[in-house]
């Protein structure tokens, strides 16, 4: 029998192969076992995102999901900060409530171009907590589209798709793990709409469509890095440190942070020196990432460190080490004993330009001179 929906199906299952064949190959620039076996890993935590996040979505009932957890990392997942997410469109108003639950740092952003599962292509408004009247326990109420409200509102573009909340910390270990720092939210539409339409076959393939888009857009809808222009906050030079930069309306960035996004690479008996200070901001760390911009494992590692956990110099200055092993100083970052990954640097709200750290690979047998 064919339905919309086994055509959709069978749409996917044919996308997971051509993934298969080109993504997770030499297409990509993957050429050893190691590379294929981690392409598939993070291929199935973006099929588990898809399905989380986009499969049953209605932006006129919406419901906030999180996006990231220890054990589904994509897009830059952060050990320190908790992303939830919900459908949008400008056809509604929406009220939204929440609390800061103890964040160094809270915003809301407007993307558009996902409704179907697509990517964002365009960070639409973005609000954060030093902008909106908060109650002294933290808690706030938001307004999504509608007439223009003085404080605690953001309007809808015609291309509203969707909103996503960055809730940061700045604690001794990350927040991912631990239950109790999940923050309580809510989002409702305000213009009443009765019961939900039961799914039918129509709306089932859209839902397998949507998920079919949110894995491509991911996978094949995103050239290596080596074969784009990458943008200003991004480096291809293995380590070396961009300038950091505000991102501007960068699809999921958050517009008033400050990125620097650079590859490290080192062989089996390097390691890399980093120096550098602190702005003055609301929020900063360094993350490492896998090359498909997954954290490594910050379960049983020290792979991410911002300024809580950060062991200063004398004069305030910060010295940190990526190593393969523990070379028994303050501030190490654990590479995982992975030759190839991402540093991923954030500093939100920093006041005037962030100095850019500078770095130095050496033998890991003279770190204890070179530090």
């Amino acid at each position: 029998m064919e339905t919309a929906s086994r055509s959709a199906l069978q749409n996917l299952i044919a996308t997971l192969t051509e993934i298969d064949e080109r993504w997770s190959g030499p297409e990509w620039n993957l050429h050893s076992e190691a590379d294929v076996t981690a392409s598939h890993r993070a291929l199935m935590h973006i099929l588990e995102a898809s399905l989380v996040g986009f499969f049953e979505q209605d932006p006129a009932r919406p419901d906030l999901r999180r996006i990231t957890t220890p054990s589904r990392k994509l897009t830059g997942d952060n050990p320190d900060a908790i992303y939830f997410d919900a459908p949008l469109s400008n056809a509604f108003t929406y009220v939204m409530r929440g609390s800061l639950h103890g964040a160094a740092y809270f915003s809301v952003t407007i993307e558009e171009g996902t409704a179907e599962g697509h990517m964002a292509s365009n960070t639409a408004g973005v609000l954060n907590d030093t902008e909106m009247d908060i109650e002294d326990d933290g808690s706030f109420t938001l307004y999504l589209g509608g007439e223009q409200r003085e404080r605690n509102w953001l309007p809808l573009t015609p291309d509203t798709s969707r909103l996503t909340t960055r809730h940061y910390f700045e604690h001794e270990s990350p927040v991912q793990l631990d239950p109790a720092m999940e923050p309580c939210m809510s989002i409702e539409c305000l213009e009443s709409q009765g019961p939900a339409p039961a799914p039918d076959d129509t709306s089932v393939a859209q839902s397998i469509e949507r998920v079919t888009n949110v894995i491509k857009s991911r996978t094949l809808e995103m050239p290596p890095m080596a074969n784009t222009q990458p943008p200003p906050f991004v480096s291809l030079t293995p380590n070396e440190c961009p300038p950091p930069v505000r991102p501007g309306d960068f699809g999921f960035a958050a517009a008033d942070a400050h990125y620097s996004m650079a590859p490290f690479f080192l062989g089996p008996d390097e390691a890399l020196v980093i120096r550098g200070r602190w702005p003055v901001c609301k929020f900063a760390n360094l993350c490492l990432w896998n090359r498909f911009q997954q954290t490594l494992d910050y379960r049983s590692r020290k792979v991410s460190i911002n300024r809580a956990q950060t062991v200063l110099e004398d004069d305030d200055s910060f010295t940190l080490v990526l190593a393969h092993e523990d070379p028994g100083v303050p501030n190490w970052l654990d590479t995982e004993g992975q030759a190839l990954g991402m540093m991923f640097w954030r500093f939100f709200l920093a006041e005037g330009d962030v100095e850019t750290p500078t770095t130095e690979v050496v033998k890991f047998a003279d770190l204890g001179a070179a530090l």
